[in-house]
C-alpha cells in the first residue's frame, strides 16, 4: 500500500468486506443510517471522532496510516527543531519508523522499484538509518 494517497473510505470499506461485518452492526455501533455509511465509503477523509469509532469497530489503527504518511512525506525540518514546545500538547522528539514503514521502504528497494538514492531523496531518510535497515535485513536473511 502506498501511504502517499490515502482514501480512508475505500480502506474502511475493504476491511468491512474482508471481515464481513453486517451493515446493521455498523449502523448500530456508529449510531448512523445505511445511507451515511455508504456515503462514508466514498469519502477521502472523515471526522476524527468517527475515524476513532471505525478503528474500534474494526480493531485497526487507521490513524497510523496518516502517521506513516507524515513520517514518509513530511519529515520535520531543521526550522521546527528551534520552535518553542508547548506544555499542553504532547511533543514527539523524533520520527519513529514503524516496522510497516521499514518493510515498505525495504520492499521498494529490494524489488528495484527505487534506488537507495531515490529513497533518501523522496522520504528524507538519513543515509545511516537506511544503511542500518539494510544491514539488519541482510543479517536476518543470511542468519
Amino acid at each position: 500500500m502506498l501511504y502517499k494517497e490515502i482514501h480512508i473510505g475505500k480502506l474502511i470499506k475493504e476491511m468491512v468486506n474482508e471481515y464481513e461485518i453486517p451493515m446493521d452492526r455498523i449502523c448500530n455501533f456508529l449510531d448512523k443510517d445505511v445511507q451515511f455509511v455508504e456515503n462514508l465509503y466514498e469519502s477521502r477523509s472523515i471526522d476524527t471522532d468517527l475515524l476513532l469509532r471505525w478503528s474500534k469497530l474494526l480493531e485497526y489503527d487507521f490513524f497510523r496510516l496518516y502517521s506513516s504518511h507524515l513520517i514518509l512525506y513530511a519529515p520535520p525540518s531543521a526550522v521546527n527543531k528551534n520552535q518553542k514546545k508547548s506544555d499542553k500538547i504532547p511533543y514527539f522528539r523524533k520520527n519513529i519508523y514503524t516496522q510497516e514503514i521499514k518493510d515498505f521502504i525495504m520492499k521498494r528497494i529490494l524489488s528495484g522499484e527505487m534506488t537507495y538514492g531515490e529513497v533518501i531523496k523522496e522520504y528524507s531518510i538519513p543515509k545511516s538509518t537506511l544503511h542500518r535497515w539494510l544491514q539488519k535485513n541482510d543479517d536476518t536473511t543470511n542468519g
